[in-house]
Parts: C-alpha cells; structure tokens; sequence
C-alpha cells in the first residue's frame, strides 16, 4: 500500500492506525475526519495529521471523483492495447500524454512488455470505438500494433464494502 516519498527514500514506513486510514479512505475518500478518527479510534487532531504526513509522503495521492462512464453516455468501455514502431521509440512519453489528453480516455498505462500501453477508453458505442482506434491509433505513423479488447464488467478494488 506504501508509495515511494516525494523525496525518493524508499517506502514510507506505516503503522496499523496509518493502514486502517487508508483502507477507511480509499473506501470513501469524503469520510469527514471526525468520522474517520473514530473509526480509526484516535482522536480527530492526530487523525487529520496523520492525513497530512501520509499526503505530504505521497503515500495519498489525492482525492478525486470518480465519474460513471454510463451516466455520461459512454457505456461501452475498452482496452486497447498500442505497441509503437521502433523508430517512434523516443516518442513514449509525448504520446502518452497526447493520449490521456484525448475525449473518452479515462487512463493510459505504461508496460513493460511486448505492448508499449493500455490505454481504457468510455465511448457511446461499438462504432464510436472503432471511430476512436483508427483515427487516434491506426492512422498515426507511429502506431504499428493495436489490439482491443471490450470490457464487458469493471470491478474497483476495495469497493466492496
């Protein structure tokens, strides 16, 4: 659950109080602090500290709200995998964020492995999909391998609750 520090010294080192926060957190991050330390069993004060050193850490990333593709008309959602031409090598990082830039790409994601990215896009339909692969993927000189795959179910972890 530990993410490197901002200053790059390795993992934060967390206690069980600091875990049961995250786990309260990332259950609902709109928990007020009151809540949470009483769910946590510390008092509010040190509760919203330990909020803050696990922030200042960068073991909490931010907060954010997580939008239903389908209640915005993107019920279909896909995972299209992109492999980049060898020449294209030098261009990862600009297309990455050419990609995250583009309307319905909710992530993209940098592997290690024969593809170069994941990127998971919402779109409104089978044709919308196909609309999105050739004109933002195939069509560009860079791309020499897509490959996509629907996503017919999402599950987020620690939802469960």
């Amino acid at each position: 659950m530990a993410n490197n520090r901002r200053s790059g010294q390795g993992p934060a080192e967390l206690d069980e109080i600091d875990r049961q926060i995250l786990a309260e957190l990332v259950a609902d991050a709109r928990l007020p602090n009151n809540a949470l330390a009483a769910r946590v069993g510390v008092a509010p004060s040190t509760c919203l500290l330990r909020v803050r050193r696990l922030q200042e850490a960068g073991v909490i990333r931010g907060f954010r709200a997580e939008l239903s593709p389908e209640a915005m008309g993107r019920s279909l959602q896909a995972l299209v995998a992109v492999r980049l031409t060898t020449p294209s090598r030098h261009r990862i990082g600009a297309f990455a964020q050419e990609m995250a830039a583009l309307d319905g790409v909710l992530n993209v994601f940098f592997l290690g492995g024969a593809n170069d990215f994941q990127v998971h896009i919402a779109v409104e339909s089978p044709a919308a999909l196909r609309d999105f692969v050739v004109r933002n993927l195939s069509a560009r000189r860079e791309v020499g391998f897509t490959e996509t795959n629907v996503i017919f179910e999402h599950l987020v972890a620690g939802s469960h609750r």
